[in-house]
C-alpha cells in the first residue's frame, strides 16, 4: 500500500474531499465542548500535554494566527487549569477557541488543509475497527488530542486537532513505529469519540452485545 492509495485523498477543496473547506459560512466541525468524562493523566501524559501545548503556542504565533499576549494569557491558564487538575480543559487551542475567541478552530483545520496537504477526517461517520479501539491509551489521546483510528498493512491513520504541534507529530510517529496517514479533525470530534468508548469501556457487557458504530447517534 502507498500513500496515494489510501482510503483518504489529498486534502483539497473540492467535492471529493471527506469535508468541504472550511468557511465563515459553513465549518465541517462545530466548535470543540466542555465534557465531563475524568482524565487524569500520568506524569508521562502530562508532560507531553504541557509540551504539545507549547509548541502548538509557537506555531500559532509563527502563522500569525494569534497575538502574543493572547498566546500568554492562554498559557498562563493553561498552568491555573492544569494545576487543578481540570486536564479536559486545558487546552491551549480551547482557551484561545472557547474562552478568549481570538481564534476560530475551523481557521486553524482549513490552514492544515491547505498548508500542511491534510485531508480531513470526521470520526463521527468512521467505524474505528474493534482491535483499533480496544488498543487506544485514552489519557495518551486526550493529552495530544489525537486519535489512531485506522490501520492498513503498515500505514496509520491517525486524525488530530493538534496537526501543528510537532511534539504531538513526533510523538506518534515514534509511537506507532510506522508510516503515519495524518488527518486533521476537530476538538469536538475528537472529545465525542473518546467519549463515546470511554462509555463503551465502562460498559463492556452491553456494549459488546449491541455497539452501535462511532459515527451514529
Amino acid at each position: 500500500m502507498s500513500p496515494s492509495n489510501t482510503p483518504f485523498k489529498s486534502a483539497s477543496t473540492s467535492t471529493n474531499s471527506p469535508f468541504k473547506a472550511a468557511s465563515a459560512s459553513g465549518t465541517p466541525f462545530k466548535p470543540a465542548t466542555p465534557s465531563n468524562s475524568p482524565f487524569t493523566p500520568v506524569s508521562e501524559h502530562r508532560q507531553l500535554m504541557m509540551r504539545a501545548n507549547r509548541l502548538l503556542g509557537s506555531a500559532l504565533i509563527e502563522h500569525n494566527l494569534v497575538k502574543f499576549e493572547d498566546l500568554e494569557v492562554a498559557n498562563e491558564r493553561l498552568l491555573e487549569l492544569s494545576a487543578q487538575g481540570d486536564y479536559r480543559q486545558a487546552s491551549v487551542l480551547g482557551i484561545l477557541v472557547n474562552e478568549k475567541k481570538v481564534l476560530r478552530e475551523e481557521d486553524l483545520i482549513q490552514l492544515a488543509v491547505e498548508e500542511q496537504g491534510l485531508g480531513a477526517v470526521d470520526l463521527r461517520h468512521y467505524d474505528v475497527p474493534d482491535e483499533v479501539r480496544k488498543d487506544l491509551d485514552l489519557a495518551m489521546c486526550w493529552a495530544t488530542w489525537t486519535i489512531p483510528y485506522d490501520r492498513e498493512e503498515d500505514f496509520h491513520f491517525v486524525a488530530t486537532a493538534y496537526s501543528f504541534s510537532q511534539a504531538v507529530r513526533t510523538h506518534w510517529e515514534k509511537k506507532l513505529q510506522g508510516p503515519v496517514i495524518w488527518q486533521v479533525t476537530s476538538m469536538e470530534v475528537i472529545a465525542d469519540f473518546l467519549d463515546r468508548l470511554q462509555l463503551e469501556r465502562d460498559t463492556p457487557t452491553k456494549a459488546s452485545a449491541s455497539r452501535p458504530p462511532f459515527g451514529t447517534s
